[in-house]
């Protein structure tokens, strides 16, 4: 098999891994070097879902010891397999650079023969690019889950970011789908990743070392199995809190195989995808806590309302919010304010007092904020009224209108009620 018909088929394989964004390095060159994988030496672009496209992101192989009901590698699919050499990574990767074509790796694969032979062959690879090319561009690699404590050290002292995926959200869901892997072989890597990372932030002040430098993250499968919205926002808040992850990553499932332990979805959930996109957002710099966001008896987001607008209306009591006196931590949880907007705020606010002309200018978005904000200890002129059923009625009406209208014929992923593009760039940016 030829270098192009393998790049097809791991190419294609590596598609449904969403954790691949390749911010947060500070990698830099050295003499003789190429590539750069500091902050703004990686090129981002963004597909329709929002996901970041900017590295080459291949599997070095697609053959599978593992049989998990969910996946398209699974080893009892009849589908086309095939294996990169470590040096045939390292030959592709330098030659899409210097063609400008990429400005990084993401590099996965699937379990072959066992974890420490694949971990051995992820090591080879990078080796290569690294002490051989002297390429040093971002990397981002996958541990894979069982392998030695060893290998992870050495994998981690070469690439950038490294992330071990969950998938899915609970030990039963594992043993359903996933039999062959435990839940302790997913963990512990994590926990001792977290741990050497720590370690290195400490050793870096009197050596130079470089292990993991852009963090971990890892991925979850949202919709293969019944969790809730509530149980997989409150395991992302425990790996945030315990593992100080950099990022979790939600993977909208995907039907591709027939196996009676499968939801049959004619669509992928993208909608909820979207709005735990949007909920781990505010967990990591909003300040919310998951149990805020969702409890026993609203297990799942509003498929309308975006987390914050929602919460804001189930705690209406909390309103409205004078913006010339609210503290930062405040103003994060009005709706429309987002971080930027916020700290504006508390900028301009030195200088003179807020009317809702000078939110407007400042970033704010009015349509949302002007329902649960006061400027001056007024409110917006058109909102005459203050309660809950008033202000859901409004924003309700300003979601289904911000949706594509039928008369225009337009090109789209999503279909009514479905996140809208401006969803989608609220989820990038954080303005919620």
């Amino acid at each position: 098999m030829d270098m192009m018909d393998k790049l097809q088929i791991l190419a294609d394989s590596a598609k449904y891994d969403a954790s691949c964004s390749s911010s947060g390095s500070n990698r830099k060159n050295k003499n003789n070097g190429i590539g750069n994988g500091s902050n703004c030496g990686i090129c981002h672009s963004w597909g329709a879902d929002g996901r970041c496209i900017s590295l080459l992101k291949i599997l070095l192989s697609n053959c599978c010891i593992y049989d998990c009901k969910y996946c398209i590698n699974r080893s009892t699919n009849s589908v086309k397999r095939a294996t990169f050499t470590p040096r045939e990574i390292a030959d592709l990767t330098i030659n899409f650079y210097k063609r400008n074509y990429i400005e990084g790796l993401f590099l996965s694969s699937a379990v072959i023969k066992s974890p420490d032979h694949t971990m051995e062959m992820l090591v080879q690879s990078v080796s290569i690019l690294r002490n051989e090319y002297n390429f040093n561009g971002y990397i981002h690699c996958k541990t894979i889950p069982g392998c030695s404590q060893e290998l992870i050290d050495k994998l981690g002292n070469l690439v950038d970011r490294l992330s071990i995926n969950i998938e899915l959200p609970s030990n039963n869901s594992l043993k359903l789908l996933a039999p062959q892997k435990e839940k302790s072989g997913i963990l512990e890597p994590m926990s001792y990743v977290s741990k050497n990372i720590k370690q290195n932030k400490i050793d870096t002040n009197r050596f130079k070392t470089s292990f993991v430098p852009a963090g971990q993250t890892t991925q979850l499968i949202v919709g293969a199995t019944p969790e809730s919205d509530l149980k997989i926002l409150k395991l992302s808040e425990g790996l945030y809190n315990k593992l100080s992850l950099k990022r979790v990553y939600y993977s909208a499932y995907v039907s591709i195989n027939n196996d009676k332990n499968l939801p049959t979805l004619e669509a992928p959930p993208l909608l909820r995808e979207n709005r735990l996109y949007q909920a781990d957002w505010l967990l990591r710099y909003y300040g919310f806590k998951a149990d805020e966001l969702l409890d026993a008896s609203h297990p799942n987001f509003n498929h309308i309302l975006d987390p914050k607008c929602d919460w804001a209306l189930r705690n209406i009591s909390q309103f409205p919010i004078e913006i010339n006196t609210a503290d930062y931590f405040t103003l994060l949880r009005i709706p429309g304010i987002g971080v930027i907007s916020a700290k504006k705020i508390i900028k301009a606010r030195r200088q003179f007092l807020l009317d809702f002309e000078a939110l407007k200018k400042l970033g704010v978005v009015l349509k949302r904020a002007k329902y649960f904000i006061t400027c001056k200890g007024k409110y917006f002129d058109k909102v005459y009224k203050f309660n809950q059923n008033f202000i859901e009625t409004n924003l309700i009406y300003q979601e289904r209108n911000s949706l594509p209208q039928p008369n225009f014929k337009q090109l789209s992923l999503f279909d009514t009620l479905q996140p809208t593009k401006e969803d989608k760039i609220k989820c990038l940016t954080g303005s919620l």
